[in-house]
């Protein structure tokens, strides 16, 4: 049954008659065999690691060269030991990698990828896909798997995408379970996952270089625009649960579907679609414990979650391109947002 506007809203009747519906993959479905898209691999902890420690100098100038922004980020911002090229960077990273805790951790990270070819595949597989779709669009050109020390799980340059392994380490990982609980507190460590990690890497790149949420949005615009994004990462894994596109657990993606229509219903009788609110999208759709708003016992995210089913019934309704959505407007998916009776 399909829904339409009326003055701004959906009418409050079909908010009663919300089901549960599927977003078909057949669109998506693409062959990559031809394409000449390479996505290059760098594993900076396995180098720091593996290199002599009177080499290890030469080295990061060697990296610094090759990967600026990335060695500025992971030297300055994470390890705070400061850039290499200042006078006091050996002491302080001499000093930072002697840390017991520091050591542990790398140990851990090597453990858990000593190789992280099969990652970069799986990510340059889903570009290629996303490439077949959106042939003008920027894509990276390297893949670097560091240890950002807990600072972000991916960081995307003009060129790279950092990603932060010990972030994928596992929940249950003792060094995890070690992090302070009152900066790390327990749905972030239950978050650390490996199964999310080749995901989370193409939809950084995707919300930085194609599809940027914009600052000047009403709430249910930046709700769609977050749809889209999840929908083109669907794209690039397919075949992919949707519980990982969505980063949910099965439980919170089962209570997800359950919740849909008490969640448009929340949203229709609180009049939040329309307005403007920085506090609304913070409480729908960034990471948190729970949705703000709705029952503890629900996930975060759930504008996310709407978004996605947005435009999922928009792309089953309609054969346009990838290139199409991302240029529909939010109220034109919106008012052909489709639910089973």
């Amino acid at each position: 049954m399909k829904f339409t506007l009326k003055n701004g809203f959906l009418p409050l009747a079909a908010v009663g008659m919300l089901a549960i519906q599927s977003c078909s993959n057949d669109p998506l479905e693409v062959d990559i065999s031809n394409s000449k898209y390479q996505l290059e691999g760098a594993h900076f902890d396995s180098i720091f690691t593996k290199t002599p420690e009177k080499e290890l100098p030469s080295k990061i100038v060697e990296l610094s060269q090759k990967f600026p922004e990335l060695i500025d980020y992971q030297f300055y911002y994470c390890y705070k030991t400061g850039l290499p090229k200042d006078t006091a960077f050996q002491a302080n990273w001499f000093e930072f990698t002697h840390n017991p805790y520091y050591k542990r951790l790398s140990k851990r990270i090597s453990e858990k990828f000593p190789n992280t070819a099969q990652s970069r595949k799986k990510i340059e597989d889903g570009f290629k896909r996303i490439q077949m779709h959106l042939p003008d669009a920027k894509f990276p050109k390297t893949v670097v798997f560091m240890n950002s020390y807990f600072s972000s799980s991916m960081y995307c340059t003009q060129k790279e995408i950092g990603v932060g392994l010990e972030r994928y380490l596992g929940a249950k990982t003792d060094v995890i379970q070690e992090l302070p609980s009152d900066i790390f507190y327990e749905w972030i460590k239950e978050a650390m996952e490996p199964q999310y990690l080749e995901r989370d890497a193409v939809c950084a790149w995707v919300l930085t270089h194609i599809c940027e949420p914009g600052k000047d949005m009403n709430n249910i615009e930046a709700i769609v625009q977050w749809g889209k994004i999840l929908y083109l990462t669907k794209a690039a894994f397919p075949d992919g649960e949707e519980r990982i596109l969505l980063r949910y657990n099965t439980a919170d993606y089962e209570w997800a579907l359950k919740n849909e229509r008490a969640f448009w219903e929340y949203l229709v009788k609180q009049n939040i679609l329309f307005t403007k609110s920085e506090s609304d999208q913070a409480a729908f759709l960034q990471e948190a414990p729970f949705t703000s708003g709705l029952p503890q016992k629900g996930p975060d995210r759930l504008g996310q979650f709407l978004g996605y089913r947005i435009v999922c019934s928009y792309m089953e309704q309609y054969d346009v391109t990838l290139q199409q959505l991302l240029d529909k407007p939010y109220n034109e998916l919106l008012s052909e947002y489709e639910i089973d009776d």
